[in-house]
């Protein structure tokens, strides 16, 4: 197994899951708000996809973080990059847990993600994958700097590719 490196900013720790996460992320799962991300789905499901959250880093050598909130220690999500079978190409990607929306929480750590695939792992330019009435995610991406690349598809379903800017051009 590859050792997830941890990556802090000012409110957030962006680390390995523990399983003391896994309740946050099935009742998130199991919730209305994970429809974007293929949900909702009962709890073995949500288990796996836990698990494909650690097999993902040990696979690729990038994966997803646990979002943790520095103040409360409480996990409020996971953001990261990802590139599924069948996938274009590797994707940033985030989903906050309940109580964690409208304070920033995923721009910072989309941010920190994003700086760190660009400059540790090689991936730069990335794209995300949106679903049209994804609203907040579409409003998110834009906050970013990402832009509308083209129309797209994802595990069966429509959705915009957003493609971020170059951070490694930013720092030339």
């Amino acid at each position: 197994m590859r050792q997830i490196p941890t990556l802090e900013t000012q409110r957030l720790i962006l680390r390995a899951p523990r399983e003391t996460d896994f309740d946050a992320l099935a009742r998130f799962s199991a919730s209305t708000r994970s429809v974007f991300v293929g949900g909702p789905y009962e709890r073995p499901r949500a288990w796996g996809s836990f698990l494909a959250q650690m097999g993902h880093w040990s696979l690729r050598g990038y994966g997803m973080w646990m979002i943790e909130d520095r103040a409360t220690g409480a996990p409020a999500g996971r953001v990261g990059v990802i590139n599924n079978d069948g996938w274009d190409e590797p994707e940033l990607g985030w989903h906050l847990f309940e109580g964690f929306e409208g304070q920033g929480v995923a721009y910072e750590a989309a941010l920190a993600a994003r700086a760190y695939a660009a400059e540790h792992q090689g991936l730069d330019a990335l794209i995300s994958y949106v679903d049209p009435a994804n609203h907040r995610s579409a409003a998110l991406a834009r906050r970013l700097g990402a832009k509308i690349e083209r129309d797209g598809t994802v595990n069966g379903h429509a959705c915009k590719v957003w493609r971020h800017p170059s951070v490694m051009g930013e720092a030339a």
